[in-house]
């Protein structure tokens, strides 16, 4: 992972320990902005934007739970460590509860310091990335059989929501109308085939993007191109 592009704050108010380890960050190439007094923190962190911030708990103006209370707030996508001589399982447990992503005792070598900071970039900078892809198109949320395209839930019913699942799972692939069939109704349906067309037809009109091909004399397929292109119904 290339560190360079990634800025962090450190907040510390031991001088040695915040000019030593700011040194290993710098040269792994971080940028780094570090400060002594947790309500500086905050300060910084109402004007700037950063990746990480690394936070001892016990320091003067406002705690180190303080200021992760305040991330949590105001800036969740900022990653942070609490950095902390605190062994103790309640300061652990009130840290996890706030959404720390780590919990590291001092003294730490700053070699594993590094190394936890570049795993829990790597992690929360991909589920981010994920977040943006799926605003930016159409995406399921499976758990709740929902579909959402640029972050706006989609009207379907469940039939059409499974649907579009099956589709949407297996793109290079035509569906006849018995097997939509079967994957939206299992072996409990009884009736004409067609019933597909007409589900088909309802769910073309309620997605703001035409990705539902007709194969003619076969059935039905996603198409991946006319999503990308975003063509509207």
């Amino acid at each position: 992972m290339d560190a360079g592009k990634y800025k962090v704050l450190f907040l510390e108010d031991e001088p040695t320990i915040r000019d030593v380890l700011t040194e290993y960050m710098v040269i792994s190439g971080y940028e780094v902005t570090g400060t002594d007094r947790g309500d500086k923190a905050m300060e910084l962190l109402d004007k700037n934007d950063y990746h990480m911030a690394v936070l001892d708990i016990m320091v003067p103006g406002a705690d180190g739970f303080e200021v992760l209370k305040y991330i949590q707030e105001k800036k969740k996508d900022t990653a942070v460590i609490m950095l902390t001589a605190l062994e103790d399982e309640k300061s652990q447990v009130t840290a996890f509860n706030l959404y720390a992503d780590d919990y590291v005792i001092k003294p730490v070598s700053p070699i594993i310091l590094l190394k936890r900071m570049e795993t829990i970039l790597r992690r929360t900078l991909k589920s981010q990335e994920k977040e943006e892809e799926n605003k930016a198109g159409l995406y399921l949320k499976e758990e709740a059989y929902c579909a959402y395209f640029q972050g706006e839930k989609l009207p379907l019913t469940l039939s059409e929501y499974l649907l579009l699942q099956t589709l949407f799972h297996s793109p290079d692939r035509v569906f006849t109308r018995e097997q939509l069939i079967l994957s939206i109704f299992n072996e409990d349906y009884i009736g004409n085939d067609r019933i597909i067309d007409a589900h088909v037809k309802n769910l073309r009109k309620k997605l703001p993007v035409s990705c539902i091909k007709t194969v003619i004399g076969v059935g039905y397929q996603f198409d991946k191109e006319g999503l990308s292109q975003g063509g509207i119904l």
